[in-house]
């Protein structure tokens, strides 16, 4: 597993170069550092084998762990002049407080952990580490950021649904040079998983028990695309993401909100065309490990198995009014294969990835080939009853005619969150969030889900 990059060595010369001006005054005035702390509870029970998958007995997934987690953030300003440089940095450290790596009752398999990397013997690591640094440039509206990113963008989203966040390796321009009109471009190399302090190749996810099929991986993913902003209530988005020799994806999207009676309606439209590339698109290219997951009619006999074949659009529509949120939606998949976006589950201590779509929720992402998902939603700000800062949410969503080898599938999640964050005080900003949800699936394990949550920020400059 890699550990440096040629795009940290970059970051590592840009500091150097950025220290020679620490007597510059913007570079000093503009800098800001904080650290986030984060205590972390997760208690994941599998109820019964994978259904049509048939993985396992039942209980076989249980996991609970509790860990704590230190995430330091800094970030300079840029020097003076036409070209200002700077340079960020981004130090995480996760602590294993209980449990993890194990179930929890005897004779049940070992399970991997969810929050911590696993030893040879399945137990999971005390402590985890890592240090990113990002080196920056800035002319005029645009900005070149190199080294470790956390990209938040239709066809590349950074996961932070457990206790470490991931991140990436690579360059990244964005640019605001024109009103209204935000244009990004970039390359991504390596992936640091929720569980890793290692940055590894990427890929994409994958069928299970195909162990006579080996893992490819690669390190070229290249991204760009526009947001424009027609006024402020509509934006027009276009993004292509492309992963060396595993598949090309084309994005469109759109959002706009409308006032009506006394309350606003916000429509959310998102299109994903996504295509084979490269070695994915031949069959001896799949045979050595560029493959993607899904259901092909015939299976491995079929000469398309494995080929990235997708197109997946949706809508997701929600009325506010005085506190009140009602969301109602639909996705359909159509294609082959699963939908498909970097994934590192393939790649052992690099699980967890988070996908662009409007069903990507707490327990899974109804992103199976053919699945059709209705989603209803209903959230609720209780500072419009004198109790600000508390908000609940909750959210059924039910699909079907999932493709497989027995015939159509179905499945449904139900999430519950309720958080609170402190408006004041000594320790105003401390929060508190439950999530608790269930996946009832005949295309994998029957879930329960909680996790709990504690987080605080401390300002440091």
């Amino acid at each position: 597993m890699k550990k440096t990059s040629l795009a940290l060595a970059v970051a590592a010369g840009t500091l150097g170069l950025t220290l020679v001006n620490v007597a510059n005054a913007a570079f000093i005035e503009d800098s800001k550092a904080k650290l986030d702390l984060r205590n972390f509870y997760f208690d994941n029970d599998n109820r019964e084998s994978q259904g049509d998958v048939g993985v396992g007995p039942a209980h076989s997934g249980q996991v609970r762990e509790w860990g704590q987690a230190f995430q330091l953030n800094l970030q300079s300003g840029f020097t003076e002049g036409t070209v200002g440089v700077g340079v960020d940095a981004l130090g995480l450290l996760g602590v294993r407080l209980d449990g993890g790596g194990r179930g929890d009752k005897a004779g049940q398999s070992r399970t991997p952990s969810a929050l911590f990397p696993v030893e040879s013997d399945g137990s999971a690591r005390d402590e985890f580490s890592s240090l990113g640094l990002t080196g920056k440039i800035r002319f005029s509206k645009t900005v070149a950021h190199v080294g470790t990113l956390q990209p938040k963008l239709p066809v590349v989203t950074a996961n932070d649904g457990r206790l470490i966040p991931q991140t990436f390796e690579g360059a990244q321009i964005t640019s605001n040079e024109i009103d209204n009109l935000t244009l990004v471009a970039g390359q991504l190399e390596h992936a640091r998983g929720r569980t890793s302090s290692n940055a590894d190749s990427l890929s994409i996810a994958r069928n299970g028990g195909l162990n006579d099929i080996p893992v490819a991986d690669s390190n070229k993913f290249y991204y760009g695309g526009a947001d424009y902003k027609i006024n402020k209530d509509l934006l027009v988005q276009y993004y292509y993401g492309n992963l060396d020799d595993f598949y090309k994806q084309h994005f469109l999207g759109l959002t706009h909100t409308l006032a009506l009676g006394a309350g606003s309606l916000k429509s959310d439209l998102r299109y994903f065309d996504t295509s084979s590339d490269g070695k994915n698109g031949s069959t001896a290219g799949r045979a050595d490990g560029y493959i993607g997951g899904g259901y092909w009619n015939g299976g491995r006999t079929n000469s398309d198995f494995g080929e990235v074949d997708n197109r997946t659009w949706s809508a997701l529509f929600t009325y506010s009014l005085e506190g009140h949120a009602l969301s109602a939606g639909y996705q359909q998949v159509s294609g082959d294969s699963n939908f498909t976006q970097l994934n590192q589950g393939s790649i052992p201590g690099q699980g967890g990835a988070s996908t662009y779509l409007i069903t990507d929720r707490q327990i899974t992402n109804f992103g199976r080939a053919g699945e059709r998902t209705w989603i209803t939603q209903y959230g609720y700000d209780f500072g419009k009853v004198g109790v600000p800062g508390l908000t609940a949410n909750v959210l059924y969503m039910k699909g079907d005619n999932i493709k497989s080898a027995t015939g159509d599938l179905k499945e449904w999640e139900r999430d519950l969150t309720v958080s609170y964050v402190l408006q004041d005080g000594a320790m105003k900003g401390l929060g508190f969030a439950w999530r608790n949800a269930s996946l009832r699936s005949e295309a994998a394990a029957d879930t329960d889900q909680n996790r709990l949550i504690v987080s605080y920020s401390i300002p440091l400059m």
